[in-house]
């Protein structure tokens, strides 16, 4: 039977380096066709990189946009690239170019625009109004989807089917969430299977903000059969063989129907290139690849350290710093880091105050050691009584409450920050979800830094991420006794954490379901967590908006991450 051989190029693009892009994307096309490749996709706005967001509200981006897809399409021969770009009709439009012989030979404009979570599509783009438009390729009738549009089951997809294609390319920027992969297989085999074309679905990787991209490109059959995936994580040219054969007598069959209006029409852009009028078989068919998936704590360890490396590396950073206390925050942080960037990037930083423990401050520099960080130890008693003297007179007459306490964490701000303005260096913030959540983090203080690594991983999820770490370093790499010892801030005398908060496994399914599912008190209550302590925390999640706000960004790895996912009103008087 005749194949036809497409490439899914899962590459890390660039938010506005319209220049790099290029680069990027020629790269992996020379690679699609030194592999014999028919077609090459590349990832949605790949010429900008996604999200482009308010860079789409400046005239000389978009125009900078269309010039790099020139450079793009005029290095084009028989190998059609299928190019993610910003087009500029009437309205702007989030788009795919069909690119061969040098030119672009047609443009695909996305129809289902998201406008949930993450995405702000419809701020942006108009939708796409001809989406049956079929390119031929070597007489295969091929459709072209951009990301949504394949998750609606009666969306474009079914529309070209409903046309004749026998291959779909579906080119995508589909940000990471824990347990999205399975998700994206399970939507995308009945999509190939409800139309009964072969499907290849290509993602971006790398991190941009806030958003990880894991790619995981995957190519199915007709039938529905996952023929080849690629890695998660990793940029990757996934060459597959599908096998062309006429599909009309499945769905001619299929007790479901087929439309009986007029046929939409299949539009013919001049075939690229044509070989007696039918597809060529290739004499050696290529295996296929199917990469396995990760482990889940692995998977979320790797976007993690995906994300961080793009931030810093993106944004100019040649070093990180972090305040290594000896608790278990700290200690992820800095392990995260070195991953990322390597040992030889990162800076810790022992800042001891009169209630540091002596195990607190050797289990950081046990860590230090394990890592080959650059490790100092800078304490904070000096300044600790110099303000305290300052402000005496002030608060004569007054208790030590959280005011003192805080002082002691701004103080620790303040170093980290002298180090970063005169070394350069990148500061780390070390809060968790279930911190940040219920505020139990100081502002100005825990919260300093310029991106916050675990702010998407409740607590519990660092101690499980923790352990897989060291299982897979084969030793304690993290200290067994950061582990084990109970979570103090350490900022006052024999403290822990469960003296202001819940136990931890009290605390994080109640977080899980105000913030990850939107339910209300009442509904946490009747689903039998103790009804004050569900008021208090719902109280303080909703109290500590105004913290979360001011917070630096950090890498998204669930399907509801504080920021762009959830926007409440810092005002608001709703208890529910």
């Amino acid at each position: 039977m005749a194949r036809l051989r497409l490439a899914a190029c899962q590459i890390d693009t660039w938010v506005g380096d319209l220049d790099g892009n290029v680069e990027r994307i020629l790269a992996a096309y020379r690679r699609a066709e030194e592999a014999g490749a028919d077609i090459a996709a590349f990832p949605e706005l790949a010429i900008t990189g996604y999200p482009p967001e308010d860079l789409l509200l400046k005239p000389g981006f978009v125009t900078a946009n269309l010039e790099a897809l020139q450079q793009v399409a005029e290095a084009t021969g028989d190998c059609v690239a299928i190019v993610g770009f910003v087009d500029l009709a009437r309205d702007l439009h989030n788009a795919a170019a069909v690119c061969a012989g040098g030119e672009v030979r047609g443009v695909y404009h996305k129809c289902d625009l998201p406008n949930y979570g993450v995405f702000d599509e419809l701020r942006y783009f108009g939708r796409g109004q001809e989406p049956a438009t079929l390119w031929s390729v070597k007489g295969v009738p091929i459709g072209v989807s951009i990301c949504e549009d394949i998750w609606n089951p009666r969306g474009p997809t079914a529309d070209q089917a409903d046309s004749g294609a026998e291959v779909v390319v579906n080119i995508n920027a589909s940000p990471y969430a824990e347990g999205k992969l399975a998700r994206r297989e399970r939507m995308l085999a009945t999509r190939a299977a409800d139309a009964s074309t072969a499907l290849l679905y290509v993602n971006q990787v790398g991190g941009q903000d806030e958003l990880v991209f894991d790619g995981g490109s995957m190519a199915f059959g007709p039938d529905g059969t996952l023929l080849a995936r690629s890695p998660q994580f990793v940029e990757d040219v996934l060459v597959v063989d599908v096998e062309i054969g006429p599909v009309y007598r499945k769905r001619l069959l299929d007790p479901r129907g087929r439309p009986v209006d007029e046929q939409l029409p299949l539009i013919e852009v001049t075939p690229v290139p044509v070989v007696g009028g039918d597809v060529e078989t290739h004499p050696e068919p290529i295996a296929p690849a199917v990469a396995p998936p990760m482990h889940p704590d692995d998977e979320v360890w790797e976007a993690l350290v995906v994300g961080t490396r793009a931030y810093v590396e993106k944004n100019g950073f040649s070093d990180v710093v972090i305040g290594l206390s000896g608790g278990l925050d700290s200690s992820i942080v800095a392990v995260l880091a070195a991953d990322a960037l390597g040992a030889d990037r990162v800076h810790t930083v022992a800042m001891p105050s009169r209630y540091s423990s002596d195990h607190s401050v050797a289990d950081a520099a046990k860590l230090a050691a394990n890592l080959g960080t650059d490790h100092r130890t800078i304490p904070i008693e000096p300044a600790h009584a110099a303000v305290t003297e300052m402000l005496s007179e002030s608060f004569a007459g007054l208790d030590e409450d959280l005011t003192e306490e805080n002082l002691q964490s701004r103080i620790r701000g303040q170093v980290l920050m002298a180090l970063s303005n005169k070394l350069g260096w990148l500061v780390l913030s070390t809060s968790n979800k279930s911190e940040a959540a219920v505020g139990y983090a100081t502002l100005y203080g825990d919260t300093v830094g310029g991106y916050a690594l675990i702010k998407d991983v409740l607590k519990l999820r660092v101690f499980q991420l923790c352990r897989r770490r060291n299982e897979r370093a084969g030793y304690d790499l993290i200290p067994e006794n950061v582990l084990t010892k109970p979570p103090s801030a350490e900022l006052r005398p024999d403290q822990t954490d469960d003296q202001s908060l819940p136990p931890y496994e009290v605390l994080d399914p109640i977080l899980d379901a105000y913030v990850e599912h939107d339910r209300t008190p009442g509904e946490i209550i009747a689903a039998g967590h103790d009804p004050e302590v569900v008021r208090r925390i719902t109280r303080l999640v909703d109290g500590a908006e105004y913290k979360r706000r001011q917070s630096p960004p950090g890498p998204r790895v669930t399907d509801k991450a504080f920021g762009k996912d959830r926007r409440l009103p810092i005002t608001n008087a709703f208890r529910g």
